[in-house]
Parts: structure tokens; C-alpha cells; sequence
């Protein structure tokens, strides 16, 4: 480093004798370059020796890797180090090449801020510091030096409103792309860039009305605009013609309203429009029908009304059409046939009416097409199924009529075939299908009335295969399982007859298996013990006999099962699930032998010695000594016990012992923590008082900060406004200043909270990315050395914990409809935070972490939170056990901290079985501990499950509550790897919720 300091100082002292000389030769200038790349270099840190030809001795950079010198005068002209895997700091020396007109870095893993002086390089011409790290404010210096002519800062961190003055002399500005930061606030005034022809600042949170929009009609030489996924409002203005060149207008994902421009077709080399999920309405302007150019057509998801135009004809070049999901009505135009180029069409949940056209058949070119939810009657017109297609989905009709026959062409290109909820007959296979991409075929509920075509069987990639209530006969066939590729298999609710094939074990993907409600017989075939991947069986209103395979009990993965109301014999299998079957999911079976059953208990071999004369004999229990008394109903006096008994009580009361002495632990530690916690604050007050929090950092993610914030921070931590308290610390509901805005702020505890700005800075971004409708978005932080704060969305209607245990008499309680969905949303959020790399561990699940707006639909906050923690240590061990007593998975009792996903699928559970029951997962009699889960266990054992259901929950559908608990006790389980992860979770849940599988995100 010294021998650096002294080339800086040789620039310095070269460029006074520059001005004391008046002139230099090329030899200088030559040096200039070296010492300045040299310099460069020293900041980065190279780990595959790409710039090891950059030597500090060589008087000419032009022969090093990666440089361009200008032919003519020698000096460095270009310098281009993309996707190089490099590292560090833009730090000085580049702005030492005075005669740079290209820089390029992008691909690469430059962190911290972009230096003002860069912008100070009075010949570059071209900037791209994409796909890098870089951080903080863009200075107004990269444009408003006046030699840009290609600038982009896209897929960084960037954040902050662009400054006032960023487009003051942008006169030379061709192409400027701002995407995928963090900017926020109102966009400057752009009229002064005349010669920009593309401009791309979409994914950030810019906001504010469409006014700007108005200068930017003002850019005649503009192509390309792309305001995507931001967050700006309002209508948009007319005056979009006067770009006479603009090719593509991206808009989708804000919060745009109103009607469409009516001049938005006056632009005749318009090429893509997408103004998809916005809230636009009214009909589609006339002058549409003028953009003869367009190959990409979107506005879905917006509240457009009216019918699709005859008109539509004239989009010669279309190859792209999404209006789905608007309120149009009225008929599909015979002309949407005349779209000889069309590939992708979709015209999902609209209310239009009528036939499907027969002309539909001339798009050739179709490969997608797609008009489930809406009212369309009719047929399926003949000669569809000899394209091409790909996805085929008209779910939710009104069609009639027969299945046309696909072509071999057809069955070679499909994929997705979804025809569900019609009332189509008669399903003709294809002539040859051994090649099909078919993947998912859906023909549930239907009215097919013919067998079950054998050759679905050799679909080589059929994953998904459902054909409920479609009036299916006959058996099924032997064929089923000769891909062995399906992954879900449903043929519920139809007429087959005969046995379950052996052939069914060799469906090695299958994890869920669904034949209830048919006429099958004969015994469960012992190749179904094969399937080792089977999450879900089945098998209820079935005329099954015999014994179940004993080897069942060993399929890991099995985590619901149903064989009720079969003809069914002898013993359960031994482990897995069916040691924890309820009473509804065997019942209906006279010869099975449980103690959850009544009648007499068929084995063909010697039943096994029992100690405990009552096991079997659920027909005597009326005779048995019960004590009625509300908390001790479920255990029996003067009963002898099995062996597994003994071991499943001792187990249950080390638990209890467990939890008693953690609690003990508690109580001495709350009141230290207590205390530890009053000095801090009294400490942290007093020191407030000293010395001013204005030099901290402040970064909003979302949203333009609010002025009295950033001046006075210390004033918002008022005890009046606070709302909720935990481990990590306390909770403040904030408005925003002026602006009214209310946010909810969390003070950090500052123990063990992350001490460096650029260390918290990291993780908090990380927080800050998650984005779904069940999570609370995290918005911004505050940070000093003293003070950390954490800016969260507000959320009024307050947390499940209120809703559940802190409601007032005179508020109605949670419906079931309402507490399915609480859970739902609740497993959608943390598998999508699961789903990060690395996932994000909640690691505090518990109600009052599980806000609700005003529709009942929950929001996960406080995510993430451990993060931020240096190290776990024992006092915050302590407080965590202290919060969310009876949460916490038991792994982490034992103090191994092992924090991983299968902890918050612990949490969960305990949640899910607080929701049904109405009850804490901990509750302290006089003389007895009750732990929720292992009560529910037991009553779900003895077939007095719906005991513990919560009765201010009124009616529910018993169909799905009891899946919904026993799922409650998968997540529960003691051992972690027997913990279903939150995507399986979701899976199950929807499989629960709702009678079609759901071929969407389960995110």
C-alpha cells in the first residue's frame, strides 16, 4: 500500500506540473492510465487472476487483458471487466482515464456506493453497472454531466428518490435502465431528454401520480418504455400518439386506474402493450383496432368491461393475447380465427357466453389456450385437438358434447389438458401416445360414461391424473402405472368395479392415491407397500377386504389416510400413520380390530398377548370405571398397562417435567431480564437526552421518508404508542409525520443485535426482498451504534391472539371458514420464506406474530428476526421461551439450537391446533400442567377427538377439521425429520380445502 500511496501522490504532483507547464507529452498521459487502472485494481479482489496482465511496471496499459486503447492517441478508451466474479469497492483511480468512453463492470459483485466522480470522466459516453451490489443514492453527476449516452444501474440496491436534477442536461441520453432496485418517490421531470429512445425503470417502488407520463409523451424518439412493477396511481393521461416511434409500453403491476388512453392506438409501430394487474376500466378504446403491429396484447387482471371487439381482426401480427381475468361479457367474435399468428390465448374468468367459434381451429400457430371460468356452452370444436397445442384449459364451463379425438400431433405436443367441470361425455384416446409431453390431465366432474382409457397408462410424463365424478366404469386398468411417472392419481366418486390392480405398486412417484366412493373389492394389493413416496391414501366407500399389509406402517412419508366404511379385517399396521388414525378414518369396517371401533375384531392369526383386558373391547366400555370430571376423562383408573403404554406416559411426563422446569428457570430469569431490560432503557433515554440520533441511517425500501422522522427519530418511541412486546423487542404504531402515514416501528433489543451498518444493512435487504400477501413486508430501518429500528406495514385490524384469546363477549368468534383460512395463508407465507436460498427461519411463530386485515386474511411478521442476532445466547433463549411458551420445537428445549425450517413447522402446529381448539398450547391447572398437543393426541387416540374442537366455532365440516388436526400433529411430531416441510403442508392443505388440485404456485 505504500508504494500505491506514492503513485497517488506522483498523479497529484504530474497534474500540478501540468498546470504549471501548460503542456505534456503522451508518455504522462500513458502513465496516468497505468497509475490509475493500478490504483483501481488494488480496491478489488480478483479470485480467479483475470487482471494478472495488469502490470504496474508496464508503461502502456494497451496490451492488458480487458483494455481498449484508442489506435490513434494510445490512450484508454474502453474498459470492460464484465462477469468476472470481482469483487469490492468502486474506490478511485478511474477517474484518472480522462479519455474513458466505455466502462462496463456488470456481472460482478461490486458492493457499496457509486462514487460521484465517475460522473466526472468527461469523455464516458457508456456506464453499465448492472447486476452488481452497489448500494446507496445515484448521483445526479452520471447524467447531468451531459456525456452519457448509455447508462445502466440495473439489478443492484440502489435506493432513495432520484435526485431533483438527475435529468437536468440529459440532451445526449439514448438508453437509461434503473430496473430491479430499491428507488422510490416521484419521478423528475424528463422533457429534457430528447434523444432517449429506451428507458426501463421498472421493478423498484416508485410512486406518485401519472403527471410525469405527460413530459414523457414529450420524448419523440422513445421505443421502449418500461414502468413495470412500481407503484404508481392515478389515470394515465391522453398524448401517448405524439410518440410516433414508440414500439414497446410495459406498465403492468401498479396501481393505474381509469379508463385506457383513448389515443393508445394512434401509435402505428406499436409492438408490445402490456397494462396487465392494474385497476383499469370501462371498453377497449376504438382506436386499438389501428395497431396493426402488435404481437403482444395483455390487460389482464384489470376491470375492464364490454365485449371483445370484432375488430380484434385486425391484429394481423398478434402473437400474444391475455384478457383474462376483467368482467367482459357477451360472446367470443368469430374473427378471433382471422389470427393466423396467434400462439398464447387466454380469456380466463371473464362472464363471456356462448359457443366456443369454429374458427379457432384456423389459428394454426395456437399453442396455448385458455377459457376456464366463464359461461361457455356448446361444444369443443371439431379438428382442435390435430393442432399443436401445448395447455388446454376450459375448467369451469358450461361445454357439452363428446371429448374430440386428439391427433398424434396433438398427444405429442400437449402437456396440460384441463376439462374439467363440464358436462362433456365419451373421452376418445389418442392413436398413439407412447411419445406424449402430457403431464397434467384433468376430466373431473364430467359426464363421460365410458371406462377408463387403458392407454392413459403409457403417458410417459402423466404426472397428475384426475378424473373424479366423471361416471367412469368398469375397472381400472391393469395399465395404470406403466409410465410410473404419476404423481397424483384421483379417480374418486365413479363406478369401478373389481380390484385395485397389483400393477399399483408400480407407480413409484405416486404421493397422493385417491379411490374413495367406487364399487372396488377385493384385498389392498401388497405392492402398495412400495409406494414410498405416498403422502395420502384414500380408500373410503370401497366394498375392500381382507387384512391391511402389515408393511403399510413402514411408508415414512404417509401423512393422511381414510379406509373407513370398507369391509376390512384384522389389525392395523404397526407405526407410521395408522397408529394415529381417528375413529373417522377407520369406522365402517366391523372386522377391524382397533379399540377406537365397536364390534367384533376378525384375525386370521392368534391375537397378540394384552395386559389390559379393555384394549379390544370397546363393545364392554360402558362397563368400564370412567371419571367423568372434564379434566381427567381421558385417562382410566385401575388399568393395566402395555409396554408401549408405559413407554408413551413415561415419554408424555418427562415432557411435562420438561416444561415445568424450564418454567421455574423463567420465572428467576424474567425477573432479571427485567431488570437488565429497565436499565437498558433507562440508559438509553438518558443517553437520547445527550447525545442526537440524527446521525444515524435511514433507508426506506418503499416509500419517501417522512422529514419530522429523519429529524427527531427518538420522539416516535413513546410508551403511548406502544403495541406488542417479544423477544426481539418492542413494538410502536407510528405516523409518519405530516403525511399521516402510519407504519409499525420495532426497537431492536440492542444485545447481541448485529453492530456493523454494512453487516445489518445486508440482512435487513434480505428481509426487505420477501414480498407475498401473507407476510409483513419489512420497509425500511433506522440504525445508530445506540438505536435500531425496523419499519414495518401497519396492519390495523390486529393480531390472531386478540381474535383467538382477548376478544371481547360482545365480538362474534373465528368461523371455521375463517380459522381454515387463517391457517391456509398462514403455510402459504412460511413456504415462501422457506423458499429462499438460504430460507428465511421464522423462528417465533405464535398468534400474536399472525396479523389479520379486515377480510380475515393473515400476514406473517416479525420473520426472520434472528438474523440480526450476532449469536443465540442463553439470556435470549430464555426470553424466547419466556414469549412463546409451548412453541418451541422440543430440539430447541435441549438447547442444541439446531434453527432450521422444521422449528417453525413445530410452531405451526401448535398454532394449527390452537385454532381448532380455542385453547393456549400451555395451560397450568392446580395440580395438573396440560400441553396442548399431547392432550389432543390422546382424545384423537380414545375417539374423542371432537371434544377438544373450540364450540364457539359453531358448525364445520368434520371432513375437514379432523385432516386439518392430524396434519396439527405431523407438524408436531417430536422427531424433526418427521416434520412434513411448509410446501408439503400447503399441498395438503389445498388438497383439503378445495376438491380440485391446484396447478398453480402453492406460494
Amino acid at each position: 500500500m505504500g508504494f500505491l500511496l506514492f503513485l497517488l501522490y506522483l498523479l497529484t504532483l504530474f497534474a500540478s506540473l501540468k498546470g504549471c507547464i501548460g503542456s505534456y507529452d503522451v508518455s504522462h498521459q500513458l502513465n496516468d492510465d497505468v497509475l490509475g487502472l493500478v490504483v483501481f485494481k488494488s480496491g478489488l479482489e480478483d479470485p480467479s487472476s483475470y487482471l494478472s496482465s495488469w502490470n504496474e511496471d508496464d508503461d502502456s496499459p494497451c496490451s492488458w487483458k480487458f483494455i481498449k486503447c484508442n489506435p490513434v492517441t494510445g490512450k484508454v478508451c474502453e474498459l470492460l471487466l464484465d462477469g468476472l466474479g470481482l469483487s469490492g469497492k468502486l474506490g478511485k483511480g478511474l477517474q484518472k482515464l480522462r479519455y474513458l468512453k466505455v466502462l462496463s463492470l456488470a456481472y460482478n459483485n461490486f458492493r457499496g456506493t457509486i462514487s460521484p466522480e465517475l460522473g466526472l470522466i468527461r469523455n464516458l459516453e457508456r456506464l453499465n453497472l448492472s447486476h452488481n451490489g452497489l448500494s446507496g443514492l445515484i448521483p445526479s453527476s452520471l447524467v447531468s454531466g451531459g456525456s452519457a449516452k448509455f447508462l445502466d444501474l440495473s439489478e443492484n440496491y440502489l435506493s432513495g428518490p432520484l435526485p431533483d436534477d438527475f435529468f437536468l442536461n440529459c440532451t445526449s441520453l439514448h438508453y437509461l435502465s434503473l430496473a430491479g432496485n430499491a428507488l422510490q418517490g416521484p419521478l423528475p421531470n424528463m422533457a429534457s431528454c430528447s434523444s432517449l429512445n429506451y428507458l426501463d425503470l421498472s421493478n423498484n417502488q416508485l410512486s406518485g401520480n401519472p403527471e410525469f407520463l405527460s413530459g414523457i409523451w414529450l420524448l419523440k424518439n422513445l421505443q421502449t418504455l418500461d414502468l413495470s412493477y412500481n407503484a404508481f396511481s392515478g389515470s394515465v393521461p391522453n398524448g401517448i400518439s405524439a410518440i410516433h416511434n414508440l414500439k414497446d409500453i410495459k406498465l403492468q403491476s401498479n396501481q393505474f386506474s381509469g379508463k385506457l388512453p383513448a389515443d393508445i392506438g394512434l401509435c402505428p409501430h406499436l409492438r408490445m402493450l402490456n397494462l396487465s394487474d392494474n385497476h383499469f376500466s370501462g371498453s377497449l378504446p376504438e382506436s386499438m383496432q389501428r395497431l396493426s403491429s402488435i404481437s403482444y396484447f395483455s390487460l389482464s387482471n384489470n376491470m375492464l368491461t364490454g365485449n371483445i371487439p370484432q375488430w380484434i381482426s385486425n391484429f394481423n401480427s398478434l402473437e400474444f393475447l391475455d384478457l383474462s381475468s376483467n368482467e367482459l361479457t357477451g360472446s367470443l367474435p368469430s374473427s378471433l380465427g382471422d389470427l393466423n399468428s396467434l400462439k398464447y390465448m387466454s380469456l380466463s374468468s371473464n362472464k363471456l357466453t356462448g359457443d366456443i367459434p369454429e374458427s379457432i381451429v384456423h389459428c394454426t400457430m395456437l399453442s396455448v389456450i385458455q377459457m376456464r371460468g366463464n359461461n361457455l356452452n356448446g361444444r369443443i370444436p371439431e379438428g382442435l385437438f390435430e393442432l399443436g397445442l401445448e395447455e388446454v384449459d376450459f375448467s369451469n364451463n358450461g361445454l357439452a358434447g363428446s371429448i374430440p379425438p386428439g391427433s398424434s400431433k396433438f398427444f405429442g405436443s400437449i402437456h396440460t389438458l384441463d376439462l374439467s367441470r363440464n358436462n362433456l361425455s365419451r373421452y376418445v384416446p389418442a392413436d398413439s401416445c407412447l411419445s406424449s409431453s402430457l403431464r397434467y390431465l384433468n376430466l373431473s366432474w364430467n359426464n363421460l360414461q365410458s371406462k377408463m382409457p387403458p392407454e392413459l397408462g403409457y403417458f410417459q410424463n402423466l404426472t397428475v391424473l384426475d378424473l373424479r365424478n366423471s361416471a367412469l366404469l368398469g375397472s381400472i386398468p391393469t395399465s395404470i402405472c406403466v409410465s410410473r411417472s404419476l404423481s397424483i392419481l384421483q379417480l374418486d366418486g365413479n363406478s369401478f368395479i373389481g380390484p385395485i390392480p397389483e400393477e399399483i405398486g408400480n407407480c413409484s412417484s405416486l404421493s397422493l392415491l385417491s379411490l374413495s366412493h367406487n364399487s372396488l373389492s377385493g384385498h389392498i394389493p401388497q405392492s402398495m407397500t412400495k409406494l414410498h413416496k405416498l403422502k395420502i391414501l384414500n380408500l373410503e366407500f370401497n366394498n375392500l377386504g381382507g387384512e391391511i399389509p402389515q408393511e403399510l406402517g413402514k411408508l415414512e412419508n404417509l401423512l393422511a389416510a381414510n379406509i373407513s366404511y370398507n369391509m376390512l379385517t384384522g389389525r392395523l399396521p404397526v407405526g407410521g400413520i395408522f397408529q394415529s388414525l381417528d375413529r373417522s378414518s377407520l369406522q365402517g369396517n366391523l372386522g377391524l380390530c382397533s379399540p377406537l371401533l365397536e364390534g367384533p375384531c376378525k384375525m386370521n392369526v392368534p391375537k397378540p398377548l394384552v395386559l389390559d383386558p379393555y384394549a379390544y373391547g370397546n363393545q364392554v366400555q360402558g362397563n368400564r370405571p370412567r371419571d367423568d370430571s372434564s379434566n381427567s376423562k381421558i385417562f382410566h383408573r385401575h388399568r393395566f398397562l402395555s409396554i408401549s403404554a408405559i413407554i408413551a406416559i413415561s415419554a408424555a411426563l418427562l415432557i411435562v417435567v420438561g416444561v415445568i422446569v424450564i418454567s421455574l428457570l423463567n420465572l428467576s430469569a424474567r425477573r432479571a431480564s427485567n431488570f437488565i431490560e429497565s436499565a437498558l432503557e433507562s440508559i438509553c433515554s438518558s443517553s437520547s437526552k445527550i447525545e442526537s440520533l440524527t446521525s444515524g441511517k435511514l433507508v426506506f425500501f418503499d416509500s419517501k421518508p417522512s422529514l419530522d422522522w429523519v429529524s427527531n427519530p427518538e420522539s416516535l418511541l413513546n410508551k403511548a404508542a406502544e403495541i406488542g412486546e417479544g423477544a426481539f423487542g418492542t413494538v410502536y404504531k407510528v405516523s409518519l409525520g405530516s403525511q399521516g402515514i402510519v407504519a409499525a416501528i420495532r426497537r431492536l433489543v440492542t444485545s447481541n443485535i448485529i453492530q456493523h451498518l454494512e453487516d445489518f444493512d445486508r440482512e435487513v435487504r434480505a428481509l426487505g426482498k420477501a414480498r407475498h400477501p401473507n407476510i409483513v413486508p419489512l420497509n425500511g430501518y433506522y440504525w445508530t451504534p445506540q438505536l435500531q429500528l425496523l419499519v414495518s406495514e401497519y396492519i390495523p385490524s390486529g393480531s390472531l391472539q386478540i381474535k383467538l384469546h382477548e376478544r371481547l363477549p360482545s365480538s362474534s368468534s373465528l368461523t371455521w371458514t375463517n380459522r381454515l383460512k387463517i391457517i391456509l395463508g398462514t403455510a402459504k407465507g412460511l413456504a415462501y420464506l422457506h423458499s429462499f436460498r438460504p430460507p428465511i427461519i421464522h423462528y417465533n411463530i405464535k398468534p400474536s406474530n399472525i396479523l389479520l386485515d379486515e377480510n380475515y386474511t393473515p400476514k406473517v411478521s416479525d420473520f426472520g428476526l434472528a438474523r440480526l442476532l450476532t449469536r443465540l445466547d442463553t439470556h435470549f433463549m430464555n426470553n424466547r421461551f419466556q414469549s412463546a411458551l409451548g412453541y418451541v420445537a422440543p430440539e430447541l428445549a435441549c438447547h442444541s439450537l439446531r434453527v432450521n425450517e422444521k422449528c417453525d413447522v413445530y410452531g405451526f402446529g401448535v398454532l394449527i391446533l390452537e385454532l381448532l381448539t380455542g385453547r393456549r398450547p400451555v395451560e397450568y391447572g392446580e395440580d395438573n400442567v396440560l400441553i396442548l398437543n399431547e392432550n389432543v393426541k390422546i382424545l384423537l387416540e380414545q375417539g374423542n377427538v371432537w371434544d377438544c374442537v373450540d364450540p364457539s366455532m359453531g358448525e364445520y365440516p368434520e371432513d375437514e377439521v379432523l385432516p386439518v388436526l392430524k396434519l396439527a400433529l405431523f407438524c408436531t411430531s417430536q422427531i424433526p425429520s418427521s416434520r412434513p416441510s411448509m410446501a408439503e403442508v400447503v399441498q395438503i392443505l389445498l388438497v383439503i380445502k378445495t376438491p380440485a388440485p391446484e396447478r398453480t404456485d402453492f406460494y
